[in-house]
């Protein structure tokens, strides 16, 4: 590859006019920013441009030869969609260089509308994989933001299988949880990561605890700061950068001051230039890299981009985090108020006000075997299997499938099977042979996380195809885009709130789950805590201290966060409190919501059964009309029974904002 000024993009953050102006004269080949709408930095109205300023913003870019791109990449709402219509329309005719998306939903808008500025995808939209790049593609998605967790050999892999531009951070702020599949500040707090309103859980203190004694893991803890992510700084190794394939540096930091990012655009442009004219015979400044280390507001890592770091990329001291958005608050209980129609208002299902669908569906997923059979014994309609195994499960085999298929028989249920919700080179390799195994298995179905998934089930399988959660469901044109790519049923973004399920329901075409019950995640890491705490060093090669233990994070508001370990070695981090909403299944059910799901891939067969037991009787009786009347003591029994308190997860908003 011969290299030229163009072929490496020197992209910087811009949050103001003063800004703007040191990041084109410190030598910015482009600059991304923010409308007052739909953008990842709402929390600082600042730092975000009006539409005059947006029009000036683009012919001053312009005018000194400097791309702009503008950052639509946000999730949308139902009641957003005619306003997101009117700002695409306003940044079709003022044609910055191009809009950086998150929302599907964005996709068909630009095909009805016939936008004509570039699409670039978002990290938010947490693109890892192949089958996910050539998914985009399809709909002009022209670069990709590539996932944060990607090294630079499977950036280099990933170009020479696409084609597409790809564009990577190189410095700045970073986040332990894999983009776009973060829920914890929008459940709790109602002010929603994939929204631009972040509250930062990552930078909580935790302790790390024994999840079954609830004691203090002490041995080795280097600092309260478990998940904070350390500041990305590519600097030193610019050179594998530029040679795995990477047109973009992009750096971090829209609400940087003028002479913060002008410092660290001028320092990475001198070394860039350096490196195009003689590669043989770079090396770095050590004077520019003394600047940028002594005006640092983190300490730096490279993050994942030269392989997983451990320990090594986290600030555990919390002495150079320059602000915390937020402190650790309980989790809402299944008590707490909230914006749903009142039970016995909403319970009223009688020849008046028929069901607006057929009998509701019950979903279960299921860890192993036995737990499938108590499912199915209890009524479930459907059985979710595979995917993610948890320890201390073990993953199903094709012979468990077969075996779960022919049990689903005995019951007239059907049973689908699962993928994990991150799927690399290793994953993808599996699904890509278990698709076209489950050809002689015959499943009812697969349920898969991400665009690439959705994309390789339906050219291998010819089994019919529903998304996961992760796919973050929030508008019927995001149903849409599923729907025009194979899926058959969609399951709802565990931040929308009743009202705005209700408000999808009444305009979507494609049938939608929503997740009624069990333990949820708010977060997945690639990141193993308990093994940077305890061993402090990298995960490789891995001492599997997980085989024997369970751990736990514990915040500074008493509330304890399981840590569910996979197969693949990813940690996801479970909500403290289980979600209940078996008060609101009347308000789901008059909503035109016809499928609920149990997450039991956690429970032991016996309360996954209980459970099941219990909403399939509560839904039978709403199918069944009449004057529906909530027994509470089902809610006492579960409470009893299980091992997290229950909470309410987003149902305690109005919206999700």
């Amino acid at each position: 590859m011969l290299l030229n000024r163009q072929s490496v993009e020197l992209l910087a953050p811009v949050g103001t006019w003063e800004v703007l102006e040191n990041a084109v004269n410190a030598g910015a080949d482009a600059v991304y920013l923010g409308g007052k709408r739909f953008n990842m930095r709402l929390h600082r109205t600042d730092t975000n441009f009006d539409d005059e300023k947006l029009s000036k913003a683009i012919k001053y870019a312009h005018a000194n030869n400097v791309r702009l791109y503008v950052t639509v990449n946000n999730l949308i709402s139902e009641q957003e969609i005619p306003g997101m219509r009117e700002y695409l329309k306003l940044l079709n005719a003022l044609q910055p260089d191009s809009l950086i998306i998150q929302d599907l939903a964005i996709l068909e808008l630009a095909r009805e509308m016939d936008i004509t500025v570039p699409l670039h995808a978002s990290v938010m939209m947490n693109t890892h994989n192949e089958h996910a790049v050539k998914a985009l593609m399809d709909y002009g998605i022209t670069r990709v933001v590539t996932n944060r967790e990607l090294t630079l050999s499977q950036l280099t892999l990933l170009k020479e299988r696409t084609g597409i531009e790809l564009e990577y951070f190189i410095h700045g702020d970073m986040c332990a949880a894999h983009s776009g599949q973060c829920f914890h500040s929008g459940v709790v707090f109602g002010q929603s990561s994939n929204r631009g309103r972040c509250l930062k859980p990552c930078r909580w203190p935790y302790q790390l605890v024994d999840t079954m004694t609830g004691t203090a893991v002490t041995d080795k803890d280097p600092g309260p700061y478990k998940l904070a992510m350390k500041d990305m700084c590519m600097y030193t190794a610019l050179p594998q950068l530029i040679q795995a394939g990477v047109c973009s540096f992009k750096i971090e930091g829209r609400m940087r001051t003028a002479d913060f990012v002008g410092r660290i655009v001028k320092i990475y442009r001198k070394a860039i230039d350096r490196y195009i004219t003689d590669p043989a015979g770079y090396t770095f400044d050590p004077a520019d890299w003394q600047d940028l280390y002594d005006y640092r507001s983190r300490d730096f890592s490279t993050c994942y981009a030269l392989g997983n770091p451990g320990a090594s990329s986290i600030g555990y001291s919390g002495e150079r985090e320059p602000r915390f958005f937020s402190q650790a608050v309980k989790e809402a209980p299944l008590t707490a108020n909230t914006a749903v129609p009142a039970v016995n208002a909403a319970a009223t299902v009688s020849a008046d006000h028929p069901l607006p669908h057929p009998r509701p569906a019950l979903a279960v997923r299921v860890a192993d075997l036995t737990a499938l059979g108590t499912a199915l014994a209890s009524g479930a309609d459907i059985a979710y299997v595979g995917g993610e195994a948890f320890r201390p499960y073990k993953p199903w085999s094709l012979q468990d499938i077969a075996t779960a298929v022919e049990m689903a028989k005995q019951h007239n249920a059907q049973v689908v099977v699962t993928t994990p919700r991150i799927t690399m080179e290793r994953e993808t390799g599996e699904l890509e042979q278990l698709f076209t195994a489950l050809t002689a298995v015959k499943p009812h179905g697969i349920m898969v996380a991400n665009s690439g998934m959705l994309r390789l089930a339906r050219q291998i399988s010819g089994l019919p195809v529903q998304t996961d959660y992760s796919l973050n469901l929030f508008n019927h044109l995001t149903t849409a885009w599923l729907q025009a790519n194979g899926a058959s049923k969609a399951t709802l973004s565990l931040e929308a709130t009743y009202e705005q399920i209700a408000e999808l329901a009444k305009h979507s075409t494609l049938p939608l789950e929503v997740i009624v019950h069990g333990p949820t995640e708010a977060m997945v890491l690639d990141h193993c805590v308990p093994s940077a705490v305890l061993e402090n060093t990298p995960p490789l090669p891995c001492q599997h201290i997980c085989s024997d233990r369970q751990y736990s994070l514990l915040d500074s508001a008493g509330e304890r966060h399981d840590i569910k370990i996979d197969q693949y070695c990813r940690n996801h981090i479970l909500f403290a409190k289980d979600l209940c909403l078996l008060p609101h299944l009347p308000a789901l059910v008059k909503a035109g919501i016809n499928q609920f799901r149990i997450e039991g891939q956690h429970y032991t067969p016996e309360l996954t059964g209980m459970l099941t037991a219990i909403y399939r009787g509560e839904l039978d009786k709403l199918a069944a009309g009449g004057n529906y009347v909530f027994d509470k003591s089902f809610v006492d029994k579960i409470a009893a029974a299980s091992p997290r308190q229950l909470g309410i997860g987003a149902f305690r908003y109005r919206i999700s904002r």
